[in-house]
């Protein structure tokens, strides 16, 4: 079955770094664009960003472009969210999702930004 598996979110001061990784199983990987989106509480959940089936393409929210960076790994079926300069309002849970057979959604990684 489809699964997807968000890691490496955490507690970071504004200004710093992390990296989630997405594990993706259960479906072709590479033949998929991927998405991140992410929640914050009380507001609507937003699309962060979208890389393309080879990588060669991605596109990002106004919100976040030239601090977060999006890359995938097809030969480990990984998808990666770079976030960089982070802010206090990116604290969110951040999930990816694969466009499979309707669309699948992982259970989410808290990202909190707070000094």
């Amino acid at each position: 079955q489809v699964q997807l598996v968000e890691s490496g979110g955490g507690l970071v001061q504004p200004g710093g770094s992390l990296r989630l990784s997405c594990a993706a199983s259960g479906f072709s990987f590479s033949n998929y664009d991927m998405y991140w989106y992410r929640q914050a509480p009380g507001k609507e959940r937003e699309l962060v960003g979208v890389i393309t089936t080879t990588g060669g393409f991605t596109n990002y929210a106004d919100a976040v472009k030239g601090r977060f960076t999006i890359s995938r790994d097809n030969g480990k079926n990984l998808v990666y969210l770079q976030m960089n300069s982070l802010k206090p309002e990116d604290t969110a849970v951040y999930r990816c999702y694969a466009p499979v057979l309707g669309g699948y959604w992982g259970q989410g990684t808290q990202v909190t930004v707070s000094s």
